[in-house]
């Protein structure tokens, strides 16, 4: 939504977006920097993202062809590449929209092949490789024989070899230590045919940080550029968070000990309580079943009380002097002394934290502030 009656924001500050870049390119030089703006920038509005870094990275990365294309049509110039789509009929449409396929299906260099065919230039494609993912990519194994073939396909140049870790944000690094020599272990295989000027690209925002020789010639960070670590294993590196959820109350209501609140009557007053209700829900991205979550009211914590709702959320004001009707509400960011990080949300959600940005919905409105 472009404009909003009530109160719900979502306020993205694109200036912290490119600190952060900055600080992840100053730590991975010489490395490229590709900034992942897939599911709408995490949440964070992936035009505006794109545009505000488009200066700057070396080419943005999206998940799907419907995201790249959706870039294109805001007048995003820069390289996109598209990491895990699902190709269909669209080979053609990726090149005439200027898209860098990566394949992890052998037929699809076939295809990518003959919609190429009777360009000036040849189109140039990344190559995925499996190593321990097991989700996309092919197996190493394969790799020898799908080189040789794609040798002799007309109009495509295979331009790079890439690879994904599992366990880049867990406690041990021995599983991205391994997966790793099995890609280097590939991109020795393409260099012995020829192929010895591939961009090779692997790391992730945790690897990224945690690994240094996973760098390669580029790398892929998403969640790091929006100001949030995927476990506690990965350093922050004075990353900022850039997005802030925040409302007003709509209402406040006194109710004697033992009055429930919202369905299924979960929650009891304990005493003679304060609720008020927000104008948010989980159909907003505000997750239904969290515990004991609390928000910020007047800097001070307000617990969520009972089931949140499809548009509305209910908290406990007994102990927030002077709460009223207007007053602002955070959901996620600080007021005051105090903060609630979307960490705290995706623990009281019993989720990740990827999950509590991408899941803000496209009915809150975004606000850019530079």
């Amino acid at each position: 939504m472009r404009t909003s009656i009530r109160p719900t924001v979502a306020e993205v500050d694109l200036g912290v977006i490119r600190r952060n870049f900055d600080r992840i390119s100053a730590l991975v030089a010489p490395s490229a920097v590709w900034a992942v703006v897939k599911a709408d920038a995490y949440g964070h509005g992936a035009v505006s993202v794109a545009r505000a870094l488009s200066d700057r990275c070396a080419a943005l990365a999206v998940s799907l062809v419907e995201e790249g294309l959706e870039l294109r049509s805001a007048g995003i110039r820069a390289p996109i590449v598209v990491l895990g789509a699902y190709y269909d009929h669209c080979h053609a449409q990726v090149i005439e929209d200027g898209l860098t396929p990566v394949i992890y299906d052998p037929l699809d260099l076939e295809l990518f092949a003959r919609a190429a065919e009777g360009r000036s230039e040849k189109v140039d494609v990344h190559v995925k490789i499996d190593t321990g993912m097991s989700r996309l990519g092919i197996d190493p194994s394969l790799l020898p024989e799908i080189l040789d073939r794609s040798r002799a396909l007309p109009g495509i140049r295979i331009a790079g070899l890439c690879t994904h870790f599992a366990t880049a944000d867990g406690p041990s690094g021995t599983a991205t230590r391994a997966a790793l020599e099995r890609f280097r272990a590939c991109v020795a295989v393409a260099a012995e045919r020829g192929l010895v000027s591939l961009t090779t690209h692997a790391a992730n925002s945790a690897a990224a940080v945690r690994f240094p020789e996973t760098r390669l010639d580029a790398v892929r960070p998403g969640l790091a550029l929006y100001g949030a670590t995927a476990s506690l294993e990965v350093p922050a590196r004075d990353l900022e968070p850039a997005l802030r959820l925040s409302t007003r109350l709509m209402s406040v209501r006194r109710v004697p000990a033992g009055t429930s609140v919202s369905y299924g009557a979960r929650w009891l007053a304990p005493r003679p309580s304060l609720i008020g209700t927000l104008p948010v829900g989980y159909a907003d991205g505000y997750p239904r079943h969290v515990e004991s979550a609390e928000v910020l009211v007047r800097g001070r914590r307000a617990p969520v009380v009972g089931a949140v709702c499809m548009d509305m959320t209910m908290v406990d004001l007994t102990d927030v002097a002077g709460a009223c009707v207007g007053d602002a509400v955070t959901l996620i960011g600080r007021d005051g002394t105090e903060r609630i990080g979307v960490d705290d949300l995706a623990r009281w959600a019993g989720t990740i934290n990827y999950e509590i940005l991408c899941g803000i919905s496209k009915r809150v409105p975004r606000i850019y502030k530079d």
